[in-house]
């Protein structure tokens, strides 16, 4: 599996949001790659939806509060690197 990465749907977005789109998208992927090293690193037969779980906090938790309590990811997409954390398919 690839590193994991954050892509932010532009459809609805205005043009202030639009410009930080990007720099959002960066940040959200850092913590993201942080918080699957940590899941993976600390991993312990859990079964997937724990890890999923984890990954989704200890992802929030690596964010500045107010973009942590509007981070809504695709849930499918970090079960899916949940599935690969516990397949060991992420190094």
């Amino acid at each position: 599996m690839s590193e994991p990465h954050v892509t932010l749907d532009p459809r609805g977005l205005d043009p202030v949001q639009q410009k930080l789109r990007g720099p959002l998208e960066e940040q959200l992927t850092s913590a993201l790659q942080a918080a699957t090293d940590r899941v993976r690193t600390g991993y312990a037969g859990e079964p997937v939806e724990q890890v999923c779980q984890r990954l989704l906090e200890e992802t929030r938790s690596g964010l500045h509060p107010d973009i942590a309590a509007g981070f809504n990811p695709d849930m499918d997409e970090f079960c899916r690197v949940a599935v690969a954390i516990v397949r060991g398919e992420v190094s």
